[in-house]
């Protein structure tokens, strides 16, 4: 087994999957815990290491993906999807780098045993840092599901455009 065939089929296939399941995954428990400190402190280091495992996935789709494209027709569909392809790392690495500062925040602003606060810092200071951090890790958030969206669509149209009959070709009704 190698990161470009596996089984004998084209690893590609295999590794996009993971990258359509875990960049929205954690996407969304980004927000979360960016909105919620208190689930971010609960995650714990779950949260910057299912970052860290979408961040590594995307260059292995990709990887598997440049493979492929040497291995098929060329065609404008194709093409496509490998230049949308060639922009998620950035997102991902957003996603990676946002979970960490959201999980080193929370875990720094977590209460004492004592009941005293973690940080020295006025209300209003922080209020304004939860904000701007909420609003980025949304931003990004958003972003990379958007762009996970736009080179899955352009992928199915390159595999499957012009390639199925809209008819039954056998007995299937």
């Amino acid at each position: 087994m190698s990161l470009t065939v596996v089984n004998g089929l084209p690893a590609h296939v295999l590794f996009v999957h993971f990258v359509i399941v875990l960049v929205p995954l954690s996407a969304l428990a980004l927000v979360v815990c960016a909105a919620w400190p208190a689930g971010a402190r609960r995650l714990g280091l779950l949260l910057p290491i299912l970052a860290l495992v979408t961040l590594a996935s995307v260059p292995v789709a990709t990887h598997a993906g440049e493979w492929l494209e040497q291995h098929v027709g060329s065609n404008p569909l194709v093409r496509w999807h490998a230049e949308l392809g060639d922009g998620l790392l950035p997102w991902a690495l957003g996603l990676f780098v946002f979970s960490a500062v959201v999980w080193w925040t929370a875990r720094r602003s977590a209460p004492a045993a004592d009941g005293a606060a973690g940080a020295s810092w006025s209300p209003l200071v922080l209020v304004r840092g939860v904000v701007v951090v909420v609003v980025l890790s949304l931003a990004v958030a958003v972003g990379a599901v958007v762009d996970v969206y736009r080179i899955g669509d352009s992928g199915a149209k390159a595999a499957w455009q012009d390639n199925y009959s809209k008819t039954a070709t056998q007995n299937g009704g």
